[in-house]
């Protein structure tokens, strides 16, 4: 008992449990602001599209805390609803990028040259800039929203396939998987009922890791003009509007729905790391 109480007391293991704590703290804060967020953005559609031509060009004040549009619309409404819609658009496009690494994972186990073909698609992937690539499948599918989550979803796989391929290839010198496969087991059970169960964990804290640069894509493209379309309240579409009014001093119009998409960011990265240090501090240390 003695020796047991020693050792969690030593520093490794205290310094274990205090960073186990930070990251819980981290992990609900960050999933607490998101969650306000789409509760709030969901609870305020009529709200946001509101326009009253008696209160336009509103400075930030008690009544508007983000001030008001040229068309008297309430910014903290709009940026409230335009960050939910992000944040569905680019959650779907994050999934169906973490689907298709997943895919590619799992195939890499099928053999070498399968794993050699795929490794030779994935280098060819990344070598082309995201934003290249975003911009001509976007424009290549006509835009709006089914535009932005195939352009997303095909150009934000690649980094998280190399980390699901690299576990993959660990997970074959396992000494259950060699049992398993001398017991007669295909390669695709074996994938799918011994390693794919392994690789969840990794697959959900990569698709956190993948949702910010999916916002932040999506209102780039969206910025561009080749993204949402101008009647949907994404970030985008509103940073878009509001540059036109910068020179007239309206610096509200973007700067408070640029800091919002900045922190959404910063808590879907932080929710992300944390998750991945919280599941295990001690590898992560190291």
């Amino acid at each position: 008992m003695q020796q047991l109480e020693r050792s969690s007391s030593t520093p490794g293991v205290r310094r274990s449990l205090n960073t186990r704590g930070k990251n819980l703290i981290q992990i609900l804060i960050s999933a607490g602001f998101l969650a306000a967020i789409l509760l709030l953005g969901s609870l305020l559609p009529e709200q946001a599209a509101h326009t009253s031509l008696s209160e336009r060009n509103l400075v930030p004040g008690a009544g508007h805390f983000f001030g008001t549009d040229w068309l008297g619309r309430d910014m903290f409404n709009r940026t409230l609803k335009g960050l939910a819609y992000s944040i569905q658009v680019g959650l779907t496009a994050a999934v169906c990028s973490s689907l298709i690494a997943l895919l590619v994972g799992l195939l890499a186990a099928a053999g070498r040259r399968m794993d050699q073909a795929l490794s030779w698609f994935i280098d060819l992937f990344m070598s082309v800039p995201h934003l290249v690539s975003l911009i001509l499948i976007a424009f290549a599918f006509g835009g709006g929203a089914k535009g932005v989550i195939v352009a997303i979803a095909c150009t934000h796989w690649p980094q998280l396939a190399r980390v699901i391929r690299a576990d993959m290839l660990q997970l074959q010198s396992a000494d259950y998987i060699q049992v398993s496969r001398r017991l007669g087991k295909s390669r695709g059970y074996v994938a799918l009922h011994h390693m794919l169960p392994h690789l969840v964990p990794q697959l959900l804290v990569g698709l956190l890791l993948v949702f910010p640069h999916a916002i932040l894509h999506e209102a780039a493209i969206t910025f561009l003009g080749l993204g949402l379309s101008p009647q949907q309240p994404a970030i985008g579409i509103i940073l878009s509007e509001s540059m036109k009014y910068l020179s007239a001093g309206m610096w509200w119009l973007a700067f408070f729905p640029g800091l919002a998409l900045t922190l959404t960011v910063l808590a879907f990265d932080t929710l992300g790391h944390g998750i991945r240090s919280y599941s295990d501090p001690i590898k992560l240390e190291r």
